[in-house]
């Protein structure tokens, strides 16, 4: 175990990370926060969702440099960023998975950047735990709002970063409200880098440095195997489709969602009811797809007010909101290349 790095008073960066049943990950995460190649002062925040192993105990024996947050009751990951950002004494936050580790010089390079330019949300390339292969630099993003990873370096102006590792001014979290708590889980990164975009504060990636990510370890799925098959969850699937939904109901600015939104849910529907006829499985349709759609008109209020409130904020137009959207359908590029998902 590295030694705990005492805290200032004021610190640069405190690091955020939500923790649920992550003793077999927790350690090493934290252990590459402690061992940070970097003379600026920062502060750990660790807010534990209702954990039922050893989680808390590791870090209280272990990490006593951390501040820790428990709660009595699992409340999901924004509500648990949300809580930490409330008690954050940084500059700047960074929030990070529990299932993460940062490259040494992750922080300093982050700071570096930050420091160099007005406020904006930075990420930083991710790679793949298990195998170390890259997985993005920030993604751009198809019509229907779902990611495309970016693999090109110098590309700067991404549509979104991970929120795996994702680095912002406190301020600008502050101004952009943080997490919809409502949202749960998943889509919740989009959400803030659609929103921070549209108010004019860059979403950028960095070519350098980087952190190690078990993706798709939290919900399950979400990767591509060995054998070339897509594999992910009913959760993982039923949480991403509505979470989209409604950062597409929230962020699209007008004449574009009256024109993609119709669409995305004709093809949605029409998506879930060939997947269940294939997979002979009525349950994939309603509890995914139909289930996506009774969000919206459960939460068809604030929905409404949310976008008003975002929209009469906006401070770029639609063409450089769109600057960062690829036109090729990402569904149907994964589809032709890795076959049906399988869902488990």
């Amino acid at each position: 175990m590295s030694e705990n790095r005492p805290t200032a008073a004021m610190p640069v960066c405190s690091v955020c990370i939500a923790n649920y049943n992550g003793a077999s990950v927790i350690e090493d995460c934290l252990n590459s926060v402690f061992a940070q190649d970097c003379v600026f002062p920062f502060e750990v925040i660790v807010h534990d969702d209702a954990s039922t192993d050893d989680s808390v105990d590791i870090i209280r024996s272990r990490f006593p440099g951390v501040t820790l947050i428990t709660s009595e009751e699992n409340v999901g990951f924004c509500i648990s960023n949300n809580r930490m950002a409330t008690v954050a004494h940084g500059t700047y936050v960074l929030l990070l998975n529990n299932d993460a580790t940062l490259f040494p010089d992750a922080l300093r390079t982050l700071y570096g950047e930050a420091s160099r330019q007005p406020p904006a949300i930075l990420g930083l390339p991710q790679y793949d735990m298990q195998t170390g292969k890259l997985v993005d630099i920030g993604s751009l993003s198809d019509p229907f709002l779902n990611p495309i990873p970016n693999m090109v370096g110098e590309r700067r102006c991404v549509a979104m970063v991970s929120g795996a590792c994702l680095w912002i001014p406190r301020m600008l979290w502050g101004k952009l409200n943080g997490f919809p708590d409502w949202f749960g889980s998943l889509a919740e990164d989009m959400y803030l880098c659609s929103v921070a975009r549209l108010r004019g504060y860059p979403v950028l990636t960095l070519g350098v440095s980087g952190f190690h990510h078990y993706v798709g370890k939290g919900l399950g799925g979400g990767k591509v195997t060995d054998d070339n098959r897509l594999v992910t969850t009913v959760r993982r699937r039923t949480l991403s489709e509505r979470n989209k939904n409604f950062v597409m109901v929230l962020t699209y600015p007008a004449p574009l969602f009256q024109l993609i939104f119709p669409l995305h849910l004709v093809l949605l529907i029409l998506e879930g009811s060939a997947l269940a006829l294939i997979k002979r499985e009525r349950f994939l349709f309603q509890d995914i797809y139909l289930g996506s759609v009774k969000a919206l008109w459960k939460e068809r209020s604030r929905l409404f007010h949310l976008r008003q409130e975002i929209q009469s904020n906006r401070k770029i137009g639609l063409r450089q909101f769109l600057s960062v959207f690829q036109l090729m359908p990402r569904k149907l590029q994964m589809l032709l290349r890795h076959g049906m998902p399988h869902l488990k």
